[in-house]
């Protein structure tokens, strides 16, 4: 399908700062006279939601098994992506993304270790050759990112893993944001001023090219 607007994501781990991120390129791509559509992973249509809701919550004594959370994952960027990222792409309007498929790489290719050939395969399946215009890589040192989230309140259930498995999502994380030529990486270990003004300045070097 041909797309005449823009697809934005912003990825990160827990309490990395994606929502006021998604906040201020929000505002500014309004600013700059185009529509918005805001959309999140896993979410984003009626059915990736249930999705959503299986994922991220315990099935009393029955594990999860890794396997079944990547295939989950990608059920529900199947649906998002031709049902609701496409069609307003084509629309020209302008698609900000809360995670996308840089997540599911980093968090189960990184954290859980699945092979980066399964995943690939996954991603041919479900995506094909599409990708996301622009991202914005939040990070955030693991410790820090949960001590924030906790302060949000409960946990869900990926949220309460070791730090040992967010520490090799974050190192994923930083290999796949080094090798795109699309993305660009902000320092939130910094003051929130500062990290408000890194976003700014990458959206508006985007929107000026």
């Amino acid at each position: 399908m041909q797309t005449s607007g823009k697809f934005i994501v912003i990825e990160g781990l827990e309490g990395a700062g994606k929502s006021s991120a998604v906040a201020i390129l929000t505002q500014a791509i309004q600013a700059a006279g185009h529509t918005v559509v805001n959309t999140r992973e896993p979410g984003g249509t009626a059915m990736a939601e249930a999705i959503r809701d299986v994922v991220k919550h315990d099935w009393k004594d029955e594990k999860v098994t890794v396997e079944a959370e990547l295939l989950l994952m990608y059920a529900s960027r199947a649906q998002l992506v031709q049902n609701v990222i496409l069609p307003n792409l084509a629309k020209g309007y302008w698609v900000l993304g809360d995670r996308h498929d840089m997540s599911s790489q980093a968090y189960q290719g990184g954290g859980r270790q699945i092979d980066q050939h399964m995943i690939e395969s996954l991603r041919a399946i479900t995506l094909r050759d599409f990708k996301p215009d622009f991202t914005l890589y939040m990070d955030v040192e693991p410790k820090e990112g949960l001590k924030r989230a906790k302060g949000r309140g409960e946990l869900d259930r990926i949220e309460q893993e070791e730090l040992s498995f967010f520490e090799r999502t974050r190192e994923r994380y930083l290999q796949l944001a080094q090798q795109d030529p699309n993305c660009e990486v902000i320092n939130t270990m910094q003051s929130m001023q500062a990290v408000h003004n890194d976003v700014e300045i990458c959206i508006k070097q985007f929107l000026e090219n």
